[in-house]
């Protein structure tokens, strides 16, 4: 066992105290991420309306590629120090550091010029309707400016958690959030800016996160970062990247589908009572509702991660699946309750964002009850893709990050409205969601079996 494991409280603090040090920050920093698009949501839909709601959605998969930068080369880098802090190469550590920071700051800046080159053709691209349209390309064409500071907050936030500091993840987070509110309610409702106001209002928000974290990563803790750990090398990219693939990957298959199911609601609605704009509207709305959830049940798993990565390393297996059973629990629970929020009061939710039509809250109510069936067992996917990242086994995390979106969702997604109709939109959701929980808990029953083997040889 490394010496470096005795002195460090990942290795020896109770593992209770060390997932609410870590999971409540982490859980925090997740919904105030969350909360940035419901909230404009919200205001959206009240100064807007239903074509204002409709059009953040079709814009949002621009978004989700910036948290799949963020999470490729955060948790990767944050991974990759951890490991290396644990198993007590202290001389490396700061290399994944820096070169994950690098990273995340060129795809930021990268992802952001794309995006006002090629706005017109990708928002066609995403399924935005003719009459969504301006409200779309006004959003974005401002929102497009704040990516790199997006991905350099979602990122740097990992970074600073692997340091030990989750709770200054948090603050840099909270922060933009509060901002982002109190201006979206100056600039849309007071000041009547619309679209305009709410993305202003976000990338402000997006800026100031962005700084609080740049002043605490020149003071990190745990290494004596310099100008050299922050020159790109292929050789902790390539790890980094590695153990960051899974997300990445998630995130990457959650934009694709994303985009197929906007174009699908589009073209379903239009063959509908309820037409191309309201399905938009209604599962734009209710994913950002479930995201909030979600982003609970992913903070759990990015509050393992520090846990199980230094743990892993040291070879103490006992404290990984220790960790790792808090979390599943926890987040059982959360889903369970989420559940029933969902299936018994889905009209009070929707009329949060507006008024709307009868269509509007029949389609709504339908794609709560249908669409998020099987929510009660969503924790098992997200928290596991994050274990197997956690422990350095890319390969597993990324396989397990495709199951509910690629593998399980888009067959279905794609089938079943050429028999149903806009219904079969609805059906494909919680087929998804079962067979990846099946799959999910065939591969960690395997894995504990592995740990356990390990755990035998290990000398005590």
């Amino acid at each position: 066992m490394p010496a470096s494991t005795t002195a460090n409280p990942l290795g020896s603090t109770s593992v209770t105290k060390l997932m609410l040090k870590f999971s409540i920050p982490s859980i925090i920093s997740m919904l105030v991420t969350a909360l940035y698009n419901m909230v404009d949501q919200l205001f959206i839909g009240q100064a807007v309306g239903m074509l204002g709601n409709a059009a953040t959605n079709v814009a949002f998969p621009l978004s989700t590629s910036c948290i799949a930068f963020s999470l490729l080369f955060g948790i990767g880098g944050a991974a990759c120090f951890n490991l290396k802090m644990g198993a007590g190469d202290k001389k490396s550590a700061p290399y994944a550091f820096g070169n994950a920071f690098t990273m995340l700051l060129i795809s930021g800046v990268l992802l952001s010029a794309i995006s006002l080159i090629f706005l017109h053709p990708l928002l066609r691209l995403f399924g935005t309707p003719d009459n969504v349209m301006p409200y779309a390309e006004e959003y974005v064409k401002i929102t497009a400016f704040g990516f790199p500071f997006l991905i350099l907050t979602t990122g740097g936030g990992h970074l600073i958690r692997a340091d030990g500091s989750p709770t200054m993840t948090m603050a840099c987070n909270l922060v933009g959030a509060i901002v982002n509110t109190i201006l979206d309610a100056i600039f849309v409702l007071h000041l009547n800016m619309g679209m305009a106001g709410a993305a202003y209002a976000t990338v402000i928000g997006q800026v100031l996160s962005t700084l609080l974290v740049i002043l605490y990563l020149v003071r990190y803790r745990k290494s004596d970062l310099q100008a050299k750990h922050f020159v790109p090398q292929y050789s902790y990219i390539k790890k980094i990247a590695a153990i960051g693939m899974a997300s990445f990957l998630n995130q990457l298959a959650i934009m694709l589908v994303q985009i197929i199911l906007n174009n699908m609601l589009k073209h379903y609605g239009a063959e509908s009572i309820y037409g191309d704009a309201i399905p938009l509207a209604c599962a734009g709305i209710i994913m950002k509702v479930y995201q909030i959830i979600f982003s609970v049940v992913i903070g759990l798993g990015q509050g393992i991660q520090p846990i199980v990565s230094f743990n892993y390393g040291a070879k103490k297996y006992d404290r990984v699946w220790h960790a790792y059973r808090i979390a599943i629990t926890t987040g059982g629970i959360i889903c369970v309750l989420a559940f029933l929020l969902f299936e018994f009061f889905p009209k009070p939710i929707l009329s949060l964002f507006g008024d709307g039509s009868t269509q509007y809250y029949e389609f709504g109510i339908q794609f709560f009850r249908i669409f998020l069936f099987f929510t009660w067992i969503d924790f098992l996917q997200p928290i596991s893709t994050t274990f197997f990242t956690a422990i350095g086994k890319a390969a597993k995390g990324a396989f397990l990050s495709l199951t509910r979106q690629m593998i399980f969702f888009l067959p279905p997604l794609l089938l079943l409205p050429m028999f149903l109709g806009i219904d079969g939109i609805l059906f494909a959701g919680p087929i998804a969601d079962l067979l990846s929980a099946i799959v999910t808990v065939v591969m960690i029953a395997i894995e504990w079996n592995i740990m356990k083997r390990q755990t035998s040889a290990c000398p005590a």
